[in-house]
């Protein structure tokens, strides 16, 4: 039985990775794959990756922005996304729980769709995941604009890529540079008088968590 009871308007951090630390995402449309979920899982309504599909097998020109305004007028998020990574092998996210039990429909929607979609490409079967995500409560401001920038950076404290060009993070979106309709950022730049303040304290704290790699458990395990 999970430890971590979640409740509404909290924040936590979440995570996983592959099984046997495999790597979960091969190529960029697998990415490109887990970024559509994140949108279109994280509504109370169910099936919107299929009438996604639906709706682009009969309007193969038309955008997915077009079919969000469509679909998504009424919408209900089970989650706010405060940020996110994914790197080769596993996945970071900020998440703050807006709807009952939001974040458990979430990810268990993310992780079964996505092990399907996976699966079907690479003809296997099995779990693609460690076991259940894991979650930390986040339990004080200071603490939550510290792991923004663990998580939105997590491709750059890894040395999988600059995280300001990184395009399966959320920091490109933080500094104006990537899709706006993922992540709700208001609640943490409005801590900083400018962009350029948070840029700066992104990137001091980018080289401590480098600097400090061997006491990751902090964030990942407590």
């Amino acid at each position: 039985m999970r430890k971590i009871q979640f409740a509404n308007d909290q924040y936590y951090h979440v995570f996983n990775r592959g099984v046997d630390k495999r790597k979960v995402f091969t190529d960029s449309k697998e990415y490109e794959r887990f970024i559509l979920s994140l949108i279109l899982m994280n509504d109370e309504k169910d099936g919107m990756m299929i009438k996604w599909r639906n709706y682009k097998d009969s309007h193969p020109s038309s955008s997915l922005d077009k079919f969000l305004k469509l679909s998504f007028s009424e919408r209900r998020r089970l989650v706010e996304i405060i940020a996110y990574c994914c790197n080769p092998n596993h996945f970071h996210f900020i998440l703050k729980q807006v709807s009952e039990k939001g974040i458990e429909k979430f990810m268990h929607r993310l992780s079964t769709g996505y092990t399907k979609y996976f699966n079907d490409k690479h003809h296997r079967s099995g779990s693609l995941f460690q076991g259940t995500f894991k979650a930390t409560h986040i339990n004080r401001d200071g603490l939550l604009l510290y792991l923004v920038v663990y998580v939105n950076c997590n491709s750059e404290i890894h040395g999988v890529a600059k995280a300001k060009n990184y395009r399966w993070c959320s920091f490109p979106c933080y500094l104006k540079k990537g899709r706006n309709d993922i992540v709700n950022k208001s609640i943490i730049l409005e801590e900083f008088n400018n962009l350029h303040s948070f840029k700066e304290f992104s990137v001091s704290h980018i080289r401590h968590f480098e600097e400090r790699k061997a006491d990751e458990k902090i964030f990942i395990e407590s």
